[in-house]
């Protein structure tokens, strides 16, 4: 015990500077005085904590584990998506013609296939299913909604029945207080770094 004491000793000693009256910064911060004292007040961010759901079945984690999984993977695709939405929203809002924003539509079309087709391809079902919600998430539209704004309602309806035909529904919306509980919960999680 008297080792572990010193050890810790040592440590706090070589970890923490000591100060002489040269070297002592003074910093100011708001204070608040409670019963006769003063104390410093520093608003702090409230932060969430992550903790998967404890009672679960072998069956049921490994469901879970597999959503946190596939909610990593397409989770930064969803980003992406919204900001790249918002600058090319901002960009067409500046070009006066309609002709001129289908050509830029396509320039942009052409640059999100270059960088980001075969990844997206190689997601799974699940993941694209999951995908299109947190692109509604981030962008507040559905896929649906958003192809029909940029590209027109015959190019939406055309989409659409193509990802029927593959299980998937562009017009899919995000519930986070309902059915997409959980993976609100996980999206939260990884923007406070705790997964």
């Amino acid at each position: 015990m008297k080792r572990l004491t010193g050890i810790f000793l040592i440590i706090f000693l070589f970890t923490f500077p000591i100060f002489s009256q040269d070297t002592i910064h003074h910093l100011k911060v708001p204070a608040k005085i409670l019963a006769g004292d003063t104390l410093p007040f520093v608003d702090i961010d409230s932060a969430s904590v992550f903790s998967p759901p404890l009672v679960m079945s072998r069956k049921e984690r490994i469901r879970y584990d597999r959503l946190v999984y596939n909610v990593k993977i397409v989770y930064p695709f969803a980003k992406m998506a919204g900001a790249k939405l918002r600058e090319y929203r901002d960009a067409m809002e500046k070009i006066p013609t309609e002709k001129a924003r289908k050509e830029f539509i396509k320039k942009a079309e052409k640059e999100l296939e270059r960088t980001f087709g075969d990844k997206i391809r190689d997601l799974t079902f699940n993941q694209g299913k999951i995908l299109i919600k947190l692109v509604y998430r981030e962008t507040g539209s559905s896929s649906f909604d958003i192809v029909k704004d940029l590209r027109g309602g015959f190019s939406a309806f055309v989409w659409q029945t193509l990802a029927s035909l593959f299980g998937y529904d562009l017009k899919t919306k995000y519930d986070p207080e309902g059915d997409d509980r959980p993976i609100e919960v996980i999206v939260k999680a990884i923007d406070n770094g705790d997964i």
